[in-house]
């Protein structure tokens, strides 16, 4: 069993607690399916989001999936100016037999347009 790392992110609507329990929850999920993983499989993951999200921490949708014995923490991004408003990103460490080509990194929404060359 290796040790790999998978990306993804999801662009919010707005800035409400709900909303993002809702989309980082969407987004958890597709990286566990796309994955065949499960919360066993997960060693740690680090969120960050963008410095206009204050509404809550993006871990609590982990939480509230279930996925409570796993290390969370949160960060927040840089501030550049340009960049894609409203956006939490996940950085997922894993066990898994797969090759490091094989991992599906997952951009939801607009959020695609960040990693073309790595999104599916």
């Amino acid at each position: 069993m290796a040790v790999r790392a998978v990306r993804g992110a999801v662009q919010l609507e707005r800035d409400e607690a709900g909303h993002m329990d809702e989309q980082v929850g969407a987004l958890l999920t597709a990286i566990l399916e796309r994955n065949d993983l499960t919360a066993d499989d997960l060693i740690s993951i680090w969120f960050t989001a963008t410095p206009d999200l204050h509404s809550d921490f993006p871990a609590a949708a982990a939480r509230k999936l279930g996925i409570v014995d796993v290390p969370l923490i949160c960060a927040q991004e840089l501030d550049i100016e340009g960049a894609m408003p409203r956006v939490v990103r996940v950085l997922a460490h894993i066990e898994s037999d797969k090759p490091r080509a094989g991992i599906a990194h997952v951009y939801l929404g607009a959020a695609g347009a960040l990693r073309k060359d790595i999104a599916q």
